[in-house]
């Protein structure tokens, strides 16, 4: 009986193009480069990872699929971007196309197997295949460099004009705006009847499949965009940074991944863009902080994930966004 939450809105008109959300988006991107300029490299990597989390939410949040192998996605993309810039071509945006290419890839040969199974058996398997693909990265060192990195690989300027610099300007925007992108293309994506049909197969996989759903193809059509831009993830860091290691596909960044997830709330978008933010930004100031103790920091941070409420840090801020509108028009009255 639980589908039946999800089935009204199946059947519910389409949203309407929610420009409020996107002008807020622009706004916080030119808002945050100029109240934070020396933090360039930081909000960087936030908007980074923040589209690995919301891939990650793709199957965590809206399939229920818990997964602890996503770097592996994340790491060939990375691996992918470089070898490009290396043999191919040093145009960043040619890079990510490949980088999204050889994510949607492995996804689609790992997932054609995975998405065959769900609870403790499907996230055992993940693990299986990033440490695959973490052993094989380590002994294809001809290519890969093995524990010594990936590097020597230049990225020309965006568009021709704007360089990556040390002061991490255009990585920030380039980043910064990769995520806006890519949160456009998910809301549009999740919130078309695909997006409601995944959420109606976690919901009640029996209800779904009486009604006529094929599960199997959805799901792995769900997996293939999740390894798409969880490679586009990849591909930024590694153009930026200019340096592949075997730790983008290590079992820890999984982990990290999945914390940030559980941490803004499972489902939404904006929950994993938040947490994001909130463990990132936690991590740099517990290490900045005190370099020799920042881990007990983040143990207690992963405490809070599992006896807080889910979501906690979503709810927080809309909350508190209520509290804003309601002020604001008290005061206009």
């Amino acid at each position: 009986m639980q589908a039946i939450s999800v089935l009204p809105r199946m059947t519910s008109a389409p949203e309407r193009f929610p420009w409020h959300v996107y002008v807020i988006g622009l706004g916080l991107i030119f808002g945050l480069y100029w109240l934070f300029p020396g933090n360039m490299l930081i909000m960087t990597r936030i908007a980074i990872m923040a589209i690995l989390v919301m891939s990650l939410d793709l199957l965590t949040g809206y399939a229920g699929l818990a997964t602890l192998g996503h770097a592996a996605l994340y790491g060939v993309g990375a691996y992918a971007a470089a070898l490009c810039a290396k043999f191919l071509t040093g145009d960043p945006l040619v890079g990510l196309v490949v980088a999204a290419g050889v994510g949607a890839l492995l996804a689609l040969i790992s997932g054609a197997f995975l998405v065959r199974y769900q609870g403790l058996t499907f996230l055992m398997l993940t693990i299986a295949v990033v440490e695959i693909m973490h052993n094989l990265a380590n002994k294809m060192q001809h290519i890969t460099g093995g524990d010594d990195g990936l590097s020597g690989f230049t990225i020309d300027p965006l568009f021709g004009t704007f360089e990556f610099d040390i002061f991490g300007v255009t990585a920030y925007w380039y980043s910064a705006i990769a995520l806006f992108l890519c949160y456009m293309v998910l809301r549009r994506i999740m919130n078309s009847p695909f997006g409601l049909c995944c959420e109606g197969i976690r919901e009640n996989r029996d209800r779904m499949n009486a009604n006529g759903t094929r599960i199997y193809p959805q799901l792995l059509k769900l997996y293939v965009l999740s390894g798409a831009f969880a490679g586009i993830a990849g591909g930024l860091s590694a153009q930026i940074t200019q340096v592949v290691g075997l730790d983008s596909m290590g079992f820890t960044l999984s982990a990290e991944a999945l914390v940030m997830l559980v941490l803004g709330g499972t489902g939404n978008l904006i929950g994993a863009i938040l947490g994001t933010a909130l463990f990132t930004g936690i991590h740099h100031f517990a290490a900045t902080t005190n370099p020799f103790h920042w881990l007990f920091v983040i143990g207690g941070l992963l405490m809070l994930v599992v006896f807080l409420p889910q979501g906690f840090v979503q709810k927080a801020v809309n909350r508190l966004g209520r509290r804003v509108v309601t002020s604001t028009a008290g005061v206009a009255a």
